[in-house]
């Protein structure tokens, strides 16, 4: 008997009475109705989130932000509504508490009294978080929770944009402003350096000056002493000529009397001697000879007479400019006494003046050189800060408010989530079709081990039978993700290729199990595909399972089948499918080999449980 013979024997097993020909049809679909219905459940189901029932609850009272009255609460509501995230409804507080006990709504959002106000105080000496509740149900829908939160992780994201947009544009348009006046500081410091380089040369100047000035002043001072000296010496020999004369005045008017009295009397003495003579008898004639002869001692006496009273004169108007020059002479050291004092005191304001002036140049030099770099500090402060216009504010507070964009490459991307879940599930169905195919189908021909004692043939012809429905299998459910739930396919045959080795080795492996323990190894066949269920790393990564799921991760032929499909079906490393297809090529010729092994035993010897009979028959 040739394996052809013993597959034909039990092809017509199979299909020898209704009730296993309809077992058999049914065993077929099983991998396709499994994988099929649940990828069709699954096919996207975040496409049709809009259809979940949320209720949104806006208690908000508003506030005052920026000089106007904004109500962030009404904002969030009409965004929600107008999004198509869920099916928003806003209701009041009760009705929500109401529907989400109910189950009308999946889940609740509420937003406070204070929740404007909060924001509001962002810019305020006392700020606080605004708060939104979250209110769920699991009795509901466990997973209400998750969507919830990521609701409201979207909700907070949403206002957290809107107020750093708000604030941001805010906050640019002060910096403008800012950067106005700094440039305006920087233009005047510009003009306070020119006038302090300005002033600096006056400074330099003045110093020149008050130096000069303290120089002038000391000699001047010096000069009005000498000055003063002089003055007192001439006032003191002015004093003693004003004595002098005066003296001399006093003997000239004593000289000018006794003159004048000399004179007067004159006619007097010219009689008193005429009767003297007369008196003596002297002749008249004789008289008149002597009296003639004295008359030029009279004239003498007149001419001598007015000479003195003119040299009286003089004296008195020497005397008279003797003593005015002593005043004079005494005003003159009064003042240059006083000039002396004054001088004296100017030149000590000058040197002060002069020292002033000194110091006042290098303290116009730090001066200018302080103003130097408040300018280019000013200067480089309004480089530093950007000019921009209404329209650049704008763009640079949506840009703040939202700094990130995320920008996607995939090496390979899934269609959507049920084309995400297809490996898994596609691997987990091929599975359970064999699992299933097996309930019915023999391992192993009893007849043929009996008859042919040829291990190899009889093991090939328990692992084909199951093998070929498998790929039948396989087939169908490719057919129906193809083309009944329109999932694409980077590699269509390939991967359908894929599906074929996979049942072929999961059926070497339920035949291994199924010919060294019997039904046991049936029940260990369904121990090892709940095993594979949780390693295969079909939903999660398979990076979060725990340690020893982990290892059988990376042993298991199942997660293998799962990342040749995905390679395959999304277009992503043909190489890593040839290592995935070496893997299930071990697998299928370690069940072969196993199977083998175990018909090689039964050819040798029975046991009890050989001999029981097939509860299938």
């Amino acid at each position: 008997m040739k394996i052809p013979q013993i597959i034909h024997a039990e092809l017509r097993r199979l299909v020898s009475t209704p009730m296993l020909l309809v077992a058999l049809l049914a065993l077929l679909c099983v991998p396709i109705l499994y994988g099929g219905l649940y990828l069709w459940a699954n096919q996207d189901p975040y496409g049709q989130l809009a259809r979940i029932p949320a209720a949104i609850v806006v208690s908000d009272t508003g506030a005052t932000v920026n000089g106007a009255a904004r109500n962030y609460g009404d904002d969030v509501a009409q965004e929600l509504l107008d999004s198509n995230t869920f099916d928003w409804e806003r209701v009041s507080a009760s009705e929500a508490g109401s529907g989400l006990a109910s189950g009308r709504f999946d889940f609740v959002i509420e937003i406070p009294a204070d929740f404007s106000s909060a924001i509001a105080s962002i810019s305020s000496s006392d700020p606080k978080k605004a708060e939104i509740q979250l209110r769920t149900d699991d009795a509901n829908n466990y997973l209400a929770s998750t969507i919830g939160s990521q609701a409201v992780e979207r909700i907070q994201a949403d206002i957290v944009a809107k107020v750093i947009d708000e604030a941001g544009l805010t906050l640019l348009a002060d910096l403008q402003t800012i950067r106005v006046k700094i440039s305006d500081a920087a233009t005047g410091a510009q003009e306070l350096v020119d006038g302090l380089g300005t002033a600096r040369t006056g400074a330099e100047q003045l110093a020149a000056g008050t130096a000069s000035l303290a120089t002038g002043t000391a000699e001047l001072r010096d000069g009005a002493a000498q000055l003063n000296s002089g003055a007192g010496e001439l006032s003191a020999g002015a004093q003693r000529v004003a004595g002098g004369t005066a003296e001399l005045d006093r003997l000239a008017d004593e000289l000018g009397a006794a003159s004048a009295g000399a004179v007067a009397q004159l006619p007097t003495a010219r009689n008193d001697i005429a009767q003297a003579l007369t008196a003596a008898g002297v002749d008249p004639a004789e008289i008149h000879r002597i009296l003639t002869a004295l008359d030029p001692v009279g004239e003498l006496l007149d001419t001598a007479n007015s000479r003195v009273q003119g040299a009286v004169g003089r004296i008195d108007e020497l005397n008279t400019g003797a003593q005015e020059v002593a005043a004079g002479a005494a005003q003159l050291a009064e003042g240059s006494a006083r000039l002396a004092e004054g001088t004296a005191t100017a030149a000590a304001g000058a040197a002060e003046l002069n020292d002033g002036a000194a110091r006042l140049g290098p303290g116009t030099a730090e001066l200018l050189d302080g103003a130097s770099q408040l300018q280019a500090g000013l200067a480089d402060g309004v480089s530093q800060i950007p000019e921009s216009d209404e329209d650049t504010r704008a763009a640079q507070a949506s840009t703040l408010a939202d700094p990130v964009s995320v920008s996607t490459s995939d090496l390979a991307q899934a269609q959507n989530y049920g084309a995400g879940l297809a490996p898994f599930f596609a691997a987990l169905a091929g599975w359970i079709g064999i699992y299933s195919l097996f309930l019915i189908v023999k391992p192993i021909s009893r007849r043929a081990v009996t008859a042919l004692r040829a291990p190899v043939r009889v093991t090939l012809a328990g692992w084909l039978t199951p093998a070929m429905f498998g790929a039948v299998q396989m087939l169908g459910l490719f057919l129906v993700l193809a083309f009944a739930l329109r999932f694409s396919f980077a590699n269509p045959l390939p991967t359908l290729g894929l599906l074929v080795a996979a049942t072929a080795t999961y059926a070497a492996i339920v035949l291994a199990l199924n010919v060294w323990f019997g039904e046991v190894g049936e029940f260990l066949g369904l121990v090892l595909m709940v095993v594979q269920l949780v390693s295969a790393g079909g939903t999660f990564p398979w990076q979060t399972l725990p340690g020893p799921l982990a290892v059988a991760h990376h042993v298991l032929p199942m997660s293998y089948v799962v990342d040749g499909m995905r390679q395959l079906m999304y277009g992503g490393s043909l190489s890593r499918v040839w290592l995935d297809l070496g893997v299930l090529a071990i697998w299928l010729i370690a069940g072969l080999v196993l199977s083998a092994l175990g018909v090689a035993r039964i050819t040798r010897r029975r046991t009890l449980r050989d001999l029981q009979p097939s509860i299938f028959g």
